[in-house]
């Protein structure tokens, strides 16, 4: 193995770190992806199973915790595109990763203008997380929810499924271009604890990569692929193609296959190491949408990806922010403001936030993806 760059310093070795340490003394380094599903995913220690991590208190805050109206006007892209399927009698509205369910709350509450559409539909949150299905069953109690373990498990026919903030989070594999051809990073320890190394010859999911970007990647680039991501996406685009409906991808990431570092940690808000304190820092990659398209565009019609700022303003959120001022206070009327901005200026939410569509063959051009 060669070493990619120093271990991982600063702070005391938590628990998680010294059950990884003893992995790999036993079994040899792992794959980034392992690494990252198991520091979010571990079911004692993981980032994800053992704390609700968004909010002012948390590590980091979504879109729907910044404005209601976000939720609001996708609840409403819902029932225009159920209407465009031909409104049939139950159709499963989905989330991935619903978090707090901060987003479907708002979604369902601005979907009540329409009583047939929440009439028809059944609430499915794709969740593994113990602490955020507490969370949701105290926000969306009321509508009857049901819980799944993935996307394999919602039940049969039409499909509405939102991931906001989804993609993200799913392991990655990274790859590096050496001498001698690409070599995957690896997490491997030595004396000082967990650090990134290279494997010494080729690893499978290399031929996950862009084709485009393994002609024109030059020694010292990085790059990356989801494989869980690419086969969710696939999932999606079959399952609409074979029931009907379609699915709304919001995340941050770039609309074409391109080489570079995305992995982050983010603690109480802030960026940390990576290495430093596995399951307790959130860990993310920018999402690969030219990837997404790629893996649903057999099966399904696929739109975009817009901007996020896009998205919101042609789906009305200036008009639905000047309702609430109306009701507001000086002070409520400023975080409305606020909130608004976050969400669609192109320095903040509004560029690097992108938006992509998939729907059953034949519909109409979706809410949000105008030209």
């Amino acid at each position: 193995m060669a070493c990619l760059c120093a271990a991982a310093r600063g702070g005391d070795v938590n628990e998680l770190a010294r059950l990884l340490a003893r992995r790999i003394a036993t079994t040899g380094p792992v794959t980034v992806a392992d690494y990252m599903a198991t520091a979010l995913g571990h079911p004692e220690h993981g980032y994800y199973t053992t704390r609700d991590p968004l909010g002012r208190d948390g590590d980091f805050i979504t879109a729907p915790e910044i404005s209601q109206i976000f939720g609001e006007l996708i609840g409403l892209w819902c029932v225009a595109v159920w209407e465009q399927t031909g409104s049939p009698a139950r159709v499963n509205l989905v989330e991935l990763g619903p978090g707090r369910g901060t987003l479907m709350a708002d979604a369902l509450r601005a979907a009540a203008q329409v009583p047939a559409f929440l009439e028809a539909a059944d609430i499915v949150l794709v969740e593994t997380s113990p602490v955020l299905r507490d969370r949701q069953a105290e926000r969306l109690g009321a509508y009857d929810p049901k819980w799944c373990g993935s996307l394999d498990d919602v039940p049969d026919g039409p499909i509405l499924a939102i991931a906001n903030e989804f993609f993200d989070a799913l392991p990655v594999h990274q790859f590096v271009r050496a001498p001698q051809g690409w070599r995957e990073r690896l997490v491997g320890r030595d004396e000082t604890g967990l650090k990134f190394m290279l494997s010494a010859g080729d690893t499978p999911h290399t031929a996950l990569l862009d084709p485009v970007l393994l002609k024109s990647a030059t020694e010292g680039d990085l790059a990356e692929v989801q494989p869980q991501s690419l086969a969710i996406a696939a999932a999606l685009g079959e399952r609409i193609a074979a029931a009907g409906g379609a699915a709304l991808i919001v995340d941050y990431g770039h609309g074409e296959s391109a080489p570079g570092d995305t992995l982050q940690a983010v603690r109480a808000h802030e960026p940390c190491g990576v290495l430093d304190t596995p399951g307790e820092a959130d860990l993310t990659v920018h999402v690969d949408f030219a990837a997404l398209r790629r893996a649903a565009g057999d099966s399904a019609d696929v739109w975009g990806p817009v901007s996020q700022g896009a998205f919101l303003q042609r789906l009305g959120i200036a008009l639905r922010a000047k309702a609430l001022t109306k009701q507001a206070t000086p002070a409520q009327a400023a975080d409305i403001a606020s909130g608004v901005e976050r969400l669609i200026a192109p320095d903040q939410m509004g560029s690097l936030f992108k938006v992509l569509c998939l729907t059953q063959a034949g519909l109409p051009q979706p809410p949000g993806f105008e030209d």
